[in-house]
């Protein structure tokens, strides 16, 4: 049975306490409405929360964890993989550079060394420990790209003959005269 007017009029209650039950009436439903539809939005929440509860449950983090972490080991192996490969380079680089190759021959030497710099091993300070391999390309392959240089002194220079020129003439001896008595 709901709360009406006719209801109220039947019941012969005055028209002031009619309008104040109707208000206080319809605060009250109106504030119940609002509290169950908090309510249902916390259910919906709650069913999700349960699903997924549920699903951990059955086992699925685990697989989920398993590929995670085979994920990040192989991106740890590619990292540990370039860095090796930087450190590699860096070695046979200084190395060839050590036998005078330089520019754009050390550019082809780098290129042309792919495999032996994939074999090289380097030591814990960074240093080659077998350059053997590395000895023979620069002998035979790369002996074209080794630069020589030679240091080399200035020129001596042949030092002007002391005295006089044989061929002075009369004017010219007669000026160097003139010099030596004047002090000029």
């Amino acid at each position: 049975m709901s709360l009406t007017r006719k209801m109220l009029e039947a019941l012969n209650v005055d028209e002031k306490a009619i309008e104040q039950i109707i208000e206080a009436h319809t605060e009250t439903v109106n504030g119940l409405k609002d509290k169950l539809s908090e309510l249902r939005e916390k259910a919906e929440k709650y069913d999700g929360a349960q699903k997924e509860l549920d699903a951990l449950q059955k086992g699925d983090y685990k697989s989920k964890y398993e590929a995670e972490k085979k994920a990040f080991e192989a991106f740890k192996a590619e990292i540990g993989a370039k860095e090796a490969k930087a450190a590699k380079e860096a070695a046979v680089k200084a190395y060839f550079e050590s036998k005078n190759i330089s520019g754009k021959n050390l550019e082809i030497a780098m290129r042309g060394a792919y495999e032996e710099i994939a074999a090289v091993e380097l030591d814990e300070n960074g240093k080659i420990k077998d350059s053997k391999a590395l000895d023979a390309l620069v002998s035979g392959t790369f002996s074209g790209l080794v630069v020589s240089t030679q240091k080399q002194g200035a020129p001596t220079v042949t030092p002007p003959s002391g005295g006089k020129p044989a061929s002075m003439t009369k004017r010219q001896k007669a000026w160097g005269k003139y010099i030596a008595e004047k002090g000029v």
